[in-house]
């Protein structure tokens, strides 16, 4: 049978956004194989989505998969018949691997040679963000090991938007015996970074040593409030939501504990520093990958009553908790 293509232009928020369970996809028999990636590097309003048919797809088939990216409204819905491929091999054969710091990360086709001392990941191209290609992941990758290699003691830590899992996994690795969470707005990501635990041989729990896992809008979960304070919090999502998001995350962070924060823009970066200086933050150090900035905030120590304490490890309430 032969393949078809359809392609429409996205934003990087609308890429990420994408449902891939939507009930709409699911009644395209076979479903098409979707691919998300930037037309304009380091442009957020210039990705583009490809659809991948197994025969030539009718206009339900075509508008449902307009529906994932409104900003595409008006585009005209045309697919072009293309040489017949196995699209998932090939999307993941197009993907470099990646090594970044103390960390190698590759799919399950290209994993090629590990470099001497680097931990490899396999985390394989799909429908959640942080596959380790793009900057802001590989950002969050170095300066995790910096983190390490200064010696840091992390015994409690959360990757907030995880997407696969990634950096969960890699934080994981420099401190075996913390206590792990990750969490994301999107419950697909969470599926998927379960997935991604279970290939790359990551324990799930709440437990020392395990990853706790939960579908929340920002820091809106019983499990994300009852284990603050985290003394390292890593956010890898937008500027927009890290700004609104900056009083919760500073509230669940300890004294003394590092922030690092991607998915920014280069321009962007003085106001998320700004926003979280202004709950107690300094800019301690800052990793630029092309146009996209990771930076470390450490928060200020402070003493008397507003002192953010451990309640339990356990589920727990605290006022202030917000989503974005």
């Amino acid at each position: 049978m032969a393949s078809w293509k359809l392609t429409l232009p996205c934003t990087r928020a609308e890429a990420e956004a994408i449902d891939f369970e939507t009930p709409a996809l699911a009644e395209i028999n076979p479903p098409p194989v979707l691919m998300t990636s930037e037309r304009v590097e380091d442009d957020p309003d210039s990705w583009q989505l490809e659809a991948y048919f197994e025969g030539k797809p009718n206009s339900a088939a075509l508008a449902a998969v307009a529906a994932l990216v409104p900003s595409a409204a008006g585009t005209r819905l045309v697919a072009k018949r293309i040489a017949e491929q196995d699209w998932v091999t090939l999307s993941q054969a197009g993907i470099e691997p990646v090594h970044a710091g103390r960390f190698y990360v590759h799919t399950e086709t290209n994993k090629g040679v590990v470099p001497a001392g680097a931990k490899p990941f396999r985390i394989d191209a799909g429908i959640a963000f942080g596959t380790g290609t793009h900057e802001t992941t590989s950002g969050c990758l170095i300066a995790l090991g910096e983190h390490r290699a200064r010696g840091a003691n992390v015994r409690n830590l959360l990757d907030l938007g995880t997407g696969t899992g990634l950096l969960a996994f890699a934080a994981m690795h420099l401190w075996p015996r913390a206590y792990a969470t990750a969490s994301d707005i999107d419950p697909r990501s969470i599926e998927v970074t379960a997935e991604n635990a279970a290939i790359n041989g990551v324990a799930l729990g709440e437990g020392a040593g395990q990853l706790a896992l939960a579908a929340a809008a920002g820091l809106e979960h019983p499990l994300l409030i009852g284990r603050a304070p985290y003394d390292l919090i890593i956010a890898n999502i937008l500027a927009g939501p890290l700004v609104e998001l900056a009083p919760t995350v500073a509230m669940a962070l300890a004294e003394g504990g590092t922030l690092l924060v991607a998915g920014l823009l280069e321009g962007q970066a003085d106001i998320v520093a700004q926003a979280y200086r202004r709950q107690g933050l300094r800019l301690a150090g800052r990793i630029d990958r092309g146009h996209w900035p990771t930076l470390r905030l450490v928060k200020r120590r402070r003493h008397g009553a507003d002192r953010v304490t451990r309640r339990s490890r356990g589920r727990g309430e605290a006022p202030g908790f917000g989503s974005w």
